[in-house]
């Protein structure tokens, strides 16, 4: 969650004026502030790219039309806030930076669309053109990878770092994809986050981190409805890890991690089986580094089991992977995880759908 003021988020349970602001950084220098009439940031923690954008101008001047016009726009980037205003108060949050991808409109008339991706776009369309060789740290080999396409970027990292074995990937390999695997090495997910900042950090555990946001139904709440549902399709509780590095002639190293809560519907071995998944990669050289790497995709495979899709008031400073407390009209609340939702950026503040997982019953 984004760390707005605990006025912003009592308002959003009262009337206020919802306000978006479309920033344009022209790859000439020019930054231009967007009249805007619409759009949309759809946010998917299960994307390579985690946010994407559409943004809708009334001013068809945002065509490119000469070749100079080409080249200002050409890896250009949109920043967006969203935010509230009442009165005199005003407060915004970041929902996206964004890397320009499309402009299309009526040249006569408009409206102008444009669309973009968060910056992880960038290292994924940065292919080798070499081989690239990773040593070191999985922390510092993230970093390189990052600021070699993006020298500017602010990498923030939450967790504890560890050496990796030496990783080559080949010619056309993609580097965001070689970005996620050495995160996997300290069992972090690694994302661009709303601020524009690359975030290494291990997916929240349902069970002992605090609740970012309570989705509560009566007066002052922000509950509006709720699904629950379950499914099996795709869904591993144990994960085999391995590593094995034929360059410095380290030994095979392994870990084998499972869904062992005997309360679990997932229980390895209980009456849901054994499913086990498989990842293996030459930069993990220690158990350790095994178990950190199993243990984090064990979570994302095992969240989809249950999932709870939520109809709130919109709260534009929502994360994927936060963590919700859901108070319902009656029953007992749930602890829920964000996966995915989409931030509108009209006029009008209305609710909006949070699709999550990992639901948790009685919490």
């Amino acid at each position: 969650m984004y760390a707005a003021s605990a006025r912003f988020f009592t308002t959003l349970t009262e009337s206020y004026t919802p306000i978006t602001e479309v920033t344009l950084f022209r790859t000439d220098g020019r930054v231009e502030t967007l009249d805007i009439i619409g759009g949309s940031v759809p946010v998917d923690r299960s994307q390579a790219c985690r946010r994407t954008c559409t943004v809708t101008v009334p001013d068809p001047a945002l065509i490119p039309r000469t070749a100079a016009d080409k080249l200002s726009v050409y890896g250009a980037q949109l920043r967006i806030a969203r935010g509230v205003q009442a009165g005199a108060y005003r407060e915004l949050v970041p929902v996206g930076v964004f890397r320009l991808d499309g402009i299309e409109g009526d040249v006569d008339t408009g409206p102008v669309s444009l669309t973009g991706q968060s910056l992880e776009c960038i290292i994924a369309d940065d292919r080798f053109v070499t081989p690239y060789r990773a040593t070191g740290t999985a922390i510092g080999a993230i970093t390189a990878l990052i600021v070699r396409s993006i020298p500017d970027a602010v990498v923030v990292s939450r967790v504890a770092d560890a050496a990796i074995g030496p990783r080559t990937w080949d010619i056309e390999a993609n580097p965001w994809e070689a970005v996620r695997e050495l995160g996997a090495v300290v069992g972090a997910e690694v994302y661009c986050d709303a601020a524009g900042q690359f975030v290494i950090a291990a997916l929240p555990d349902l069970l002992t981190t605090p609740p970012a946001w309570t989705v509560a139904a009566g007066e002052r709440g922000v509950y509006v409805s709720a699904k629950r549902g379950m499914a099996s399709r795709g869904v591993h509780n144990g994960v085999l890890a391995r590593g094995e590095s034929a360059e410095t002639g380290t030994a095979p190293v392994a870990k084998l991690v499972v869904d062992s809560d005997p309360g679990s519907p997932t229980r390895w071995g209980g009456p849901f089986g054994r499913r086990p998944a498989f990842i293996s990669s030459s930069a993990l050289t220690t158990e350790a580094a095994c178990e950190a790497a199993a243990s984090l995709r064990l979570k994302q495979l095992m969240a989809p089991n249950a999932t709870a899709n939520l109809r709130s008031l919109a709260n534009p400073a929502l994360e994927a992977g936060d963590i919700i407390r859901v108070v319902y009209p009656s029953g007992p609340p749930d602890l829920v995880q964000a996966a995915a939702f989409g931030i509108d950026l009209g006029v009008n503040a209305g609710d909006f759908e949070v699709q999550a997982i990992s639901a948790k019953e009685g919490t």
